[in-house]
């Protein structure tokens, strides 16, 4: 599946690890009943319910912020994000061809939210804060119909959009006061025209809205964790509820059931089954962080839901009991580790905590939290018995990693945060840089550790540290633009290299006679190890910082990523791009090449894992 990008080949996209749980009612189901489809970045996944394959849609350029499917199931929508002052593209995806079928551009910075009318003849799309307008699309003619400003005035804002089940020139918007509207098409003359709903002293913002299949009536749910029911004919609220206990930090997101009794998703993670007369919980489980998604599965006996904390479960309608079927990390991963001499597991590493992984199932085999601390770093000691982890609290943490049990802590390593970690090949050291510019060498003795060495020449933050086979010298790379060797059994330094650039990594050729770095000046550069001279500079990307680097154990290819989201494979000798990968939605912030040399992972500032496999 090689798509040509300026005559490089792309790298095949093998899985992802990851989910953007804070685009609301971003997780769906496809009425084919057999596909999950929710996003990652740029990406639109497709997932196999029955065996977790999964698919890609690429096409955005931007992170995916809203997505709708049709009725009939013929078509994906999807809007995404852009800069300030560029227009924001929606996607009308060809289901069965897995092909973009129309671009659409109007918006300007965001695409809020889609909905398709009930034939699939319309699509409507709302614009974000900076747009605040609704256009009708023609879905087959691919052009716009008409559009109107959401509000009625310019500080409301409009959150949402849902289309009429029935009719295919009925849709409801809402969001903060003056947008929840009822609207109707007229298409002789090419305009849409809204009636506002009259909610009398009732003033709420609304953040969903669910219509009931025959179209009689619509529920809001509201910040203030409240459900409006409102008659779709009349624009007028019948009822609101539940009146004792409100959802707390607002409802998310709600689906009526054939039955008429709600599944209501709460910004505090409480997920409940609730009666359509009063709204009253009769069934309730509580979920970790919001949740953001409810997707049914057919008639509804079974359906998914989607949390801010990039997690999805299954439930069945009968036992209502929560089933985890996937986890991602929900903020940047800021390191990836691979665990020596095998290709089979690996870490990552974000805010609060390290999550280990099989490179052949994208399922999380354990996971170790640290609340409230951010963890900038981690490594495998080579025999395999322990990570080692630099966190921002100035703690280095030794975890077991079958049970994830704390073993050691050394505490105050760095006054500054502890940014970057390497162990020795004999397991007896670890050397750590921290945000103020030290290197510190500390020896690992049975239930204790003692510091060997301070090394203060940097004068910024420590961003790597690599450590030769012989354990006797590593290499530090600083934003200070200094990349040191430091003799580490005399605790001296032995060579200095000095670029106009903040370093982010440096990697030792296999051979150890070269080293290779990369930082903000976009170069990847190899130097020599003895006296320090730069063999070789490579233009290593267009746009932005360049934040991991990793060599092939043969030596004869790297790989790198940054902020320009691409994944790249060099040949070493040659100097040239054989591979590039193309589906990231955030800048990379590390890169991994297996012992196999076919398998990448890499890893973004949007959470995201992937693994990548490159034709040898």
């Amino acid at each position: 599946m090689a798509v040509e990008t300026h005559g490089v080949p792309q790298l095949e996209l093998e899985a992802v690890i990851g989910f953007n749980g804070h685009v609301f009612s971003g997780l769906r189901v496809h009425p084919d009943r057999e596909h999950l489809i929710y996003p990652l970045g740029c990406t639109v996944i497709l997932k196999r319910i029955k065996d977790g394959k999964q698919e890609f849609l690429h096409g955005h350029t931007n992170n995916v912020s809203c997505i709708s499917v049709s009725k009939s199931g013929s078509y994906i929508a999807s809007g995404q994000v852009n800069f300030m002052g560029f227009k924001a593209t929606v996607i009308i995806w060809d289901y069965a061809q897995r092909t973009i079928y129309a671009q659409l551009l109007l918006h300007k910075a965001k695409v809020e939210a889609l909905a398709f009318s009930p034939n699939d003849k319309y699509l409507v799309s709302l614009g974000g804060q900076d747009d605040g307008s609704i256009v009708i699309w023609n879905i087959e003619t691919k052009q716009a119909i008409c559009g109107s400003p959401a509000s009625a005035h310019s500080a409301g804002h409009c959150l949402t959009v849902q289309y009429s089940n029935t009719n295919d020139n009925i849709f409801v918007s809402a969001g903060s006061s003056g947008t929840l509207r009822v609207w109707e098409l007229d298409l002789p003359n090419r305009k849409i025209r809204p009636t506002e709903c009259n909610t009398g002293k009732l003033k709420r913002i609304v953040k969903c809205i669910e219509v009931a299949e025959d179209d009689q009536f619509i529920l809001c749910g509201t910040t203030s964790g409240d459900i409006m029911k409102i008659n779709l004919k009349t624009g007028l609220l019948s009822d609101c509820g539940p009146v004792k206990t409100k959802y707390s930090l607002g409802v998310n997101v709600i689906r009526i059931l054939k039955s008429g009794n709600l599944l209501v998703g709460s910004g505090s993670g409480t997920f409940t089954l609730c009666s359509k007369t009063n709204f009253k919980t009769l069934k309730e489980v509580q979920l970790e962080k919001g949740v953001t998604s409810i997707a049914i599965r057919g008639e509804g006996q079974q359906f998914f839901v989607g949390t801010e904390a990039a997690q999805m479960y299954r439930f069945n309608y009968v036992d209502f009991k929560a089933e985890l079927i996937s986890t991602s990390h929900n903020s940047a991963v800021k390191d990836v580790a691979i665990t020596f001499g095998t290709s089979e597991l690996f870490a990552t590493c974000s805010e609060e905590d390290i999550r280990l992984w099989h490179i052949d199932k994208p399922k999380e085999l354990l996971r170790i939290t640290v609340p409230n601390m951010t963890c900038n770093s981690l490594d495998f000691m080579a025999d395999g018995h322990s990570i080692i982890s630099a966190w921002n609290d100035g703690k280095i943490r030794v975890f077991a990693p079958e049970s994830g049990r704390l073993m050691l802590v050394i505490d105050n390593a760095h006054r500054m945060g502890v940014t970057a970690i390497a162990g020795t090949r004999d397991c007896k050291r670890i050397v750590s840089g921290g945000g103020e510019g030290q290197v510190r060498v500390w020896e690992l003795q049975p239930r204790c550790h003692r510091l060997l060495e301070t090394m203060k020449e940097h004068k910024a933050t420590v961003a790597c540290i690599k450590i030769k086979s012989d354990d006797k010298e590593c290499v530090t790379a600083s934003a200070d633009g200094a990349c040191i060797i430091w003799d580490i059994v005399r605790f001296v330094s032995l060579q200095m290299v000095i670029a106009n650039t903040l370093f982010r990594t440096v990697c030792y050729h296999p051979e150890e006679y070269q080293l290779i770095t990369s930082g903000t000046d976009r170069k990847v550069t190899y130097w020599d190890v003895y006296d320090g001279s730069a063999i070789r500079e490579l233009e290593g990307s267009q746009s932005g910082a360049i934040n991991g680097v990793h060599i092939s154990q043969d030596g004869k290819h790297f790989v790198t990523g940054g902020d320009d989201k691409l994944v790249k494979v060099w040949d070493y000798m040659e100097g040239v791009v054989t591979h590039v990968g193309i589906a990231h939605g955030g800048s990379i912030t590390s890169t991994k090449i297996f012992s196999n040399n076919q398998t990448l992972v890499s890893t973004s500032a949007d959470g995201a894992i992937l693994r990548w496999r490159t034709a040898e």
